[in-house]
């Protein structure tokens, strides 16, 4: 006989099945949040990491960028005669001047000559009001290094200017002196402050040289004993700096979990990483914030095993004591289910016209590129036929004179032959074939340069440019009485791109700078190439009036022109040409001229074709 259960035993069950779920569902939120956590640490870290590397390389990237300069001017020859007995008058104000463009166009904050007595000889900021000319440097580290050894560097509080700065020094032919580059870091520093970490580069002694916050500059990461803080008084490395240690403090949760702060400001905890920077002593020190990811996700991760644990508490409430409930629940579920296949079906369909429209769209872009490539191929032949139509009218004027000179030696040669001058005669026929090899030769490079590019890259001889280049524009030049210094690259020198096209933009730039000296009273055009194993430059400058610097930067802009009777179009297809072939095309223009500059990627000489005998025209004479 069964004995039905009481109403308290029921009430119990009840009350004991209730305490029981709140307890799972307490367990279930603290175990969710502690996976979670831990699931956000680990991402926390991942990206930390890679976030690490990038600022690791960004720093050595920076340093790499000056740690050549100091070399490079030790082999200065001037730099080495401004340490001698007895320098030239007006050199040291020479060595000044150039350190200082120097300076500015690397971006070094200041670079200075140490004689070897350890007094500055030149600097960069002779004519500042804090000039390092006069100052004794010998105390410094950097310069003992360096007449020691040859190469030395500091990180130090400037003296003198009182900022932070790395100093790369390097020893002069025969330990004459030392020259020395100084590197600021503040456009890192700003880079840092920037970033949701906090960044720092301290040396092997723990001390910080480098930081996001300026706060902690010059403080450590553990103590500095006090033999080590006299030898930085007695060099003046860093100033008054007490040395107080960094506000970072160990937790036990992890070896790279600390907390940051602490005194006024509420200490927050951080994710630490760091890593040691190439070729130096230093290391670069990352400070993650973990507050509030990790508080997301641990709030996330309670949320969702709650809801886990709740629904399979409740689903199981429901199984063993709702079997009724449970099958209209089912039958809700089924229906729900019908709708979410309806709602996914439509979705989908929905999903696939937007792809068959993602797709047409792709189709019609890809044909509006090719548009735009062939637009601007024929932009660019344009832009040769209108170059062709500037110089047309006087190379018909150059052709004249050979075909003159020619019916002049036809006639006389009808009067050599009937008086019987036969040897004469043979003369006259051979400067009539001479002269029409000249008109051959016009005529070739204007077929050649009218030709359409063939949108390959290749090598091509720099050489064979030039010899083709100024057959066009040497005539102009002939008769305007302009000189043109011409450095004639080697023959086996070799550029990569389309030999055309490069042809096209060398006949512009050489066009424009005739254009910007006509009318001068001393007009010169030069023409330089520097090589290294890598890259090729050529330059055209010219002693023109120059470009105003309120236009230099529309000056490759299409249809932007300061000529009355220009399109505007030449400069911006001679960009396009040489970024199209790998290369780059810029400016820089003053009072004293505008200077062209095309950097090529250097390629192999191709196999040598042959080539007309003679040189253009005696490019001596022009």
């Amino acid at each position: 006989m069964i004995v039905p259960s009481s109403p308290n035993a029921n009430d119990y069950r009840r009350a004991l099945a209730v305490v029981a779920g709140l307890a799972i569902l307490i367990l279930a939120g603290w175990l969710g949040g502690r996976v979670a956590e831990r699931w956000a640490l680990i991402d926390l870290r991942r990206s930390a990491a890679s976030a690490l590397g990038l600022q690791v390389a960004a720093l050595r990237a920076e340093m790499q960028t000056q740690s050549s300069l100091p070399l490079a001017l030790a082999a200065d020859p001037e730099i080495a005669r401004v340490v001698g007995p007895a320098p030239e008058p007006g050199l040291v104000e020479e060595v000044n001047g150039r350190l200082a463009q120097i300076a500015e166009a690397t971006g070094a904050a200041v670079i200075y000559v140490i004689g070897a007595d350890g007094v500055t000889v030149a600097a960069s900021n002779a004519a500042a009001e804090k000039s390092f000319v006069g100052r004794d440097y010998s105390f410094r580290p950097y310069f003992r290094d360096s007449m020691t050894t040859g190469a030395g560097s500091q990180f130090a509080l400037g003296t003198v200017s009182g900022r932070p700065g790395y100093y790369l020094a390097r020893r002069l032919p025969r330990a004459a002196g030392v020259v020395v580059v100084k590197i600021e870091f503040d456009a890192i520093e700003a880079a840092w402050r920037g970033s949701r970490e906090s960044v720092f580069v301290a040396d092997s002694r723990g001390i910080v040289l480098v930081a996001s916050e300026a706060s902690w500059r010059f403080k450590a990461l553990r103590s500095v004993d006090e033999a080590e803080r006299r030898r930085i008084r007695e060099t003046l490395e860093f100033g008054e700096a007490p040395l107080s240690p960094l506000p970072l403090y160990a937790t036990a949760e992890a070896r790279d979990l600390v907390r940051v702060g602490g005194g006024a400001k509420p200490a927050w905890p951080a994710l630490m990483l760091d890593a040691a920077i190439p070729g130096t002593e230093w290391h670069l020190y990352t400070l993650t914030p973990i507050a509030a990811a990790v508080q997301r996700e641990r709030a996330q991760g309670r949320v969702i095993a709650l809801l886990t644990t709740g629904l399979a508490w409740a689903g199981l409430a429901t199984l063993i004591g709702r079997r009724r409930r449970m099958r209209v629940r089912l039958a809700e579920a089924a229906s729900r289910r019908e709708e979410l296949e309806a709602r996914v079906a439509e979705r989908t369909q929905a999903l696939s016209e937007a792809n068959r429209q993602l797709l047409a769209e792709i189709e019609e872009r890809q044909r509006a590129q090719a548009e735009r490539e062939r637009l601007g191929r024929e932009l660019a032949q344009a832009g040769r036929l209108a170059a062709l139509g500037q110089f047309a009218a006087s190379m018909a004027h150059e052709i004249n004179q050979p075909l003159a000179a020619i019916r002049s030696y036809a006639d006389n040669t009808a009067i050599l032959v009937r008086r019987g001058r036969v040897e004469d005669a043979a003369e006259n026929v051979s400067a009539i074939g001479r002269l029409t090899e000249r008109i051959g030769t016009l005529t070739r490079q204007l077929k050649g340069f009218a030709r359409r590019a063939s949108g390959r890259r290749e090598p091509v001889r720099l050489a064979g440019i030039f010899r083709a280049s100024l057959e066009v524009v040497s005539w102009r030049a002939v008769q305007s009485g302009i000189a043109l210094d011409v450095a004639f690259p080697a023959p086996d020198l070799a550029v990569l791109g389309d030999g055309p096209r490069l042809e096209q933009v060398v006949v512009n730039l050489l066009q424009n700078a005739l254009d910007a000296v006509d009318g001068r009273l001393d007009p010169r055009i030069a023409v330089r190439v520097e090589a290294t194993a890598e890259r090729v430059a050529v330059e055209v400058a010219d002693n023109g009036p120059g470009i105003p610097e309120a236009v230099r930067t529309q000056v490759f802009d299409p249809f932007f022109t300061t000529k009355s009777e220009g399109l505007g179009l030449g400069l911006a297809i001679c960009r396009g040409i040489v970024e199209e072939c790998g290369g780059t095309l810029g400016l820089r223009s003053g009072a004293d001229g505008t200077t062209f500059r095309m950097e090529l990627t250097r390629a192999v000489a191709p196999p040598e074709e042959a080539q007309d005998s003679k040189p253009i025209g005696s490019l001596e004479a022009i």
